[in-house]
């Protein structure tokens, strides 16, 4: 029996290997394995490799950059971030879900093994629903000529009720707008059909809406004649109302994710985020049905809606290179 020592150089791994091998066996059994790899460190910020160790946070090993001064972390988060945009972008998807800060929070150590404070969690909802509502303010979107208009009431945290409109188109299911109100007066009406007609562009040929009187005004304050007023309960007028109550049991989620609001303010950009998460984020079942059909499709993309992001990990990426 004779004995072969082999060294190999593949880039930068060494391999060491010791193994007997006889003369009768064509393969010889491996008896001894060394394994090293070299990984090069380099700066997030300035790319430079001239970086050292700066201490850890839990398991995250940060480092310090000689050159630019700046620190860190060793994984795949990007500059100036502490986590990576998957585990972010997860987190802001499962609140618009409807999950709670806690409930979150266990998802991202089962999944992660990380497992981050609500406050972390909630600094980036509001962090990147920011980022996801601004970007919206620009795209542009075909939707039809039929919209259907609801109300529905809500009390937030600390016992403030208050009144969520809401407008969707009827041929795309885009959510065309909503509002936030203390109140149901024809003011609050008009600031909704306002915001529709700025998002969509265009002037509907007909609203459906439930018999609250003052969707009379806000329609023809807005609109003038040229659009026409249908009113309803859920099984009238063709059962159109229909759409907005089977849309409002959608909404499900979304109220329960503004019950921990604590002010109107939060809560509307809350809302607008969620709105980005219904028209953009969130295939629909009922979308089926248009072609092409079988594929499950947004709102947004019927709507041929432009729109630079297609989830909310494109979000926390978009989101952290501008900042």
């Amino acid at each position: 029996m004779t004995q072969r020592k082999i060294k190999v150089i593949l880039g930068i791994h060494d391999v060491k290997i010791t193994q007997e091998e006889t003369h009768d066996d064509c393969i010889a059994p491996l008896a001894e394995v060394s394994y090293t790899q070299t990984i090069t460190i380099t700066c997030k910020h300035c790319g430079s490799k001239n970086v050292v160790k700066y201490g850890k946070k839990g398991d995250i090993q940060y480092y310090l950059c000689r050159d630019c001064g700046r620190t860190f972390a060793g994984n795949n988060a990007l500059p100036g971030m502490k986590y990576p945009p998957d585990q972010i972008a997860c987190a802001v998807r499962l609140f618009y879900k409807g999950l709670s800060l806690e409930k979150i929070r266990r998802e991202l150590d089962s999944l992660y093994h990380v497992r981050p404070s609500d406050s972390t969690v909630y600094e980036w909802v509001v962090r990147f629903t920011k980022v996801a509502v601004q970007e919206a303010k620009f795209s542009s979107l075909k939707v039809g000529s039929e919209w259907v208009a609801d109300e529905t009431v809500l009390q937030l945290d600390r016992g403030v009720n208050v009144w969520f409109w809401d407008i969707i188109d009827e041929d795309t299911r885009f959510l065309l707008a909503s509002h936030l109100s203390l109140t149901r007066t024809t003011k609050d009406a008009q600031a909704l059909m306002e915001k529709a007609l700025e998002r969509a562009g265009k002037t509907p040929r007909v609203i459906y809406t439930d018999k609250l009187a003052s969707y009379l005004d806000g329609i023809e304050l807005t609109f003038g004649a040229d659009t026409k007023h249908r009113q309803g309960g859920p099984f009238d007028i063709e059962n159109n109302t229909n759409k907005i109550e089977r849309f409002h049991g959608t909404l499900k989620s979304r109220t329960e994710i503004m019950r921990g609001m604590h002010n109107p303010t939060t809560a509307t950009l809350i809302m607008d985020g969620w709105l980005i998460n219904y028209n953009f984020m969130r295939p629909h079942e009922a979308l089926k049905d248009l072609p092409p059909k079988g594929i499950e499709k947004t709102p947004a993309e019927v709507a041929k809606a432009t729109y630079p992001y297609k989830s909310w990990e494109d979000v926390v990426m978009g989101g952290a290179v501008r900042r």
